[in-house]
Order: structure tokens, then C-alpha cells, then sequence
């Protein structure tokens, strides 16, 4: 059975994710505003940044370890032990980044947890047996629109009064559904597509996978702009393993559970992660509002006078 070393490339992914996205939020905030429409010069001032550089850096062998994770283990399970990356988050963010978690962060980094925890004990129940690459073309392409619309209006609502406050998270939201977007593509291609077989390349998801994770990636890196850091991280990765989570059962057929008791539990676990979401992101309080709790022990960075924050869409 090949599927537990999938999870084992899993992890490592979770690990290095984290790791690279707070690598990345250092060089990003304080690199200029992200500006997907100056894409190369945006691209650019962000890799001029040294730690945006390294961070991008390790999230490619995150990416390498996750592909790898795709092809031996099922969607769902690999998304499962990619969440374990919010542990790694809440520690490294204080142990080595010197940000400073307020409660209801680490409620979310716990409530992600137990999640985990469940999802971890009913995985051997779901009687896994494969990398259940197969998938139905119809449920993909319905799956992928629901994403990448759920994705735009998140991108897109920044600039409304009633998400005054949330424009990190909504950016990191929409980031995280594009992320799943590139995900399912992945997957997919790993059913047929070969690299000592370029001709098997030549399919739509592949032009899908790369328009995904550009989109993606100006996104996140304006998340990571405007903050709150770790909230904005969190919101990413939760989404992005929560939505592929449901990518991969209902696009995949990945097992939900073999009797009652266990679907009840799974989908629970499941809940807990999309709750976890609710706790991250707090809004910043408007000008001349009551202070508003230091979310890290470094000072957000000060924007330029007149330049305008212009989104990734």
C-alpha cells in the first residue's frame, strides 16, 4: 500500500508550506503593492526581497512533496494531514517569526486540531486502497466553476463597507479556493499524464493548473500585504484543505466512511476545520476606534503616502 507514504510527503509538505508562507510575508510586507496589473514588475520588487525569495524557494519543494502526496494517497486524506500545517504555523510563527497569537487564534490553530485528530483515527476506516485519481469529468468542472466563482467574489468584496476590516482574509480566501482550483487540476493530470510521455500533457487542465496558481499567487501575495499575517495564512490554508477535502469526495470519489458512526465523525472533523476559519480573521478597527489588540511584536508596515492598494484581479 502506497497511500501511507503519500501522507508521509503529505506532512512534509505541511511543514514547509508554513514555514514558506511566513518566509514569503516578511519579504512581502515590506516589498511594494502587488499589482496584477504590472505583473512583471510586481513579480519583480517581490523577488527582490530576500525572504520572499527563500520562501517561494521552499514552497516549491512544498509543492514538489504535496504532487508526490497526490499521486500515492487520495485527495482528501493528503488535504487532511496538510491542515497539520496550522500546528506548525502557531509555533513557528512565535518560536522563530516573533509574532504574538491572540487567543482566538490559538482556539482556531486547536480547533484544527481536533479535526485533525478525528480525521487522523477514521482514516483507516475509510478502507483506502488507492490513489483514487479517477474522477467524473462533470462534477470536476462543476467543482472548478463553484471555486473559481467562490474564489472572485472573496477577491472582489474587498472594497465593500461590509467587509471593512477583513480585506487579508478575503484576499487569503480567495487565494486559498484558487489554490484548490491548481489541486484538482493536479490530480487529475496525475491519472494519465506522463513526463517521459510529453503528449500526454497536451490536456486543458493544464492551461486550468497554471492560470490557477497565478491567479493564486497574486492574490496570496496581497493577502500577505495587507495582513494580519498569521489570521490571513491560516484563512489560506483552511480553505484551500477544506474545500480540496470536498474536492476529493465529491470529485474523486474518495471514501467518506464505511458506516454511520464514521461519516458523522469525518464530516464533524470536516466542520471543525471550516469553524477554525471563523476564529482567525479579526477585523481592524476603523481609524480612531478603540486600539485594537498588537496582533504581532513587529509593527505593521507603514504604507507609501497617495499609493493606492490596487487588487490582484
Amino acid at each position: 500500500m502506497s497511500w501511507p507514504i503519500g501522507l508521509a510527503f503529505a506532512f512534509g509538505s505541511a511543514v514547509a508550506t508554513m514555514v514558506g508562507f511566513l518566509m514569503r510575508q516578511r519579504g512581502a510586507e515590506v516589498a511594494p503593492d502587488v499589482d496584477a496589473r504590472h505583473p512583471v514588475a510586481s513579480v519583480r520588487s517581490l523577488f527582490a526581497q530576500k525572504w520572499w525569495t527563500i520562501g517561494f524557494g521552499v514552497a516549491i519543494v512544498a509543492w514538489l512533496l504535496h504532487v508526490a502526496g497526490l499521486k500515492l494517497a487520495p485527495l482528501s486524506l493528503v488535504q487532511a494531514v496538510l491542515a497539520s500545517g496550522f500546528i506548525v504555523l502557531g509555533v513557528a510563527a512565535e518560536k522563530w517569526f516573533g509574532f504574538h497569537l491572540r487567543r482566538r487564534e490559538w482556539i482556531g490553530i486547536g480547533l484544527t486540531a481536533c479535526g485533525l485528530v478525528v480525521l487522523g483515527v477514521t482514516a483507516g476506516e475509510t478502507k483506502t486502497t488507492g490513489s483514487h485519481s479517477a474522477y467524473a469529468l462533470g462534477a470536476a468542472i462543476a467543482f472548478e466553476g463553484a471555486l473559481v466563482i467562490g474564489g472572485a467574489l472573496c477577491m472582489l468584496s474587498h472594497g465593500s463597507q461590509r467587509t471593512t476590516g477583513y480585506d487579508g482574509p478575503l484576499f487569503g480566501a480567495g487565494a486559498g479556493l484558487m489554490f484548490t482550483v491548481s489541486h484538482i487540476g493536479i490530480k487529475a493530470l496525475t491519472k494519465d499524464a506522463s513526463i517521459g510521455e510529453p503528449s500526454t500533457l497536451l490536456t486543458p487542465w493544464v492551461p486550468i493548473v497554471v492560470a490557477a496558481f497565478v491567479v493564486a499567487f497574486f492574490a496570496s501575495a496581497r493577502s500577505l500585504q495587507i495582513g494580519p499575517a498569521v489570521p490571513v495564512i491560516a484563512v489560506t490554508s483552511a480553505v484551500s484543505n477544506a474545500s480540496a477535502i470536498g474536492a476529493g469526495i465529491v470529485v474523486f470519489g474518495d471514501p467518506l466512511g464505511s458506516n454511520g458512526f464514521v461519516v458523522a465523525a469525518r464530516l464533524a472533523a470536516f466542520a471543525l476545520v471550516v469553524i477554525a476559519v471563523a476564529f482567525m480573521p479579526a477585523p481592524t478597527r476603523a481609524v480612531g476606534a478603540e486600539e485594537e489588540p498588537a496582533e504581532t511584536a513587529r509593527p505593521r508596515r507603514a504604507r507609501q503616502p497617495g499609493v493606492a492598494s490596487p487588487s490582484p484581479g
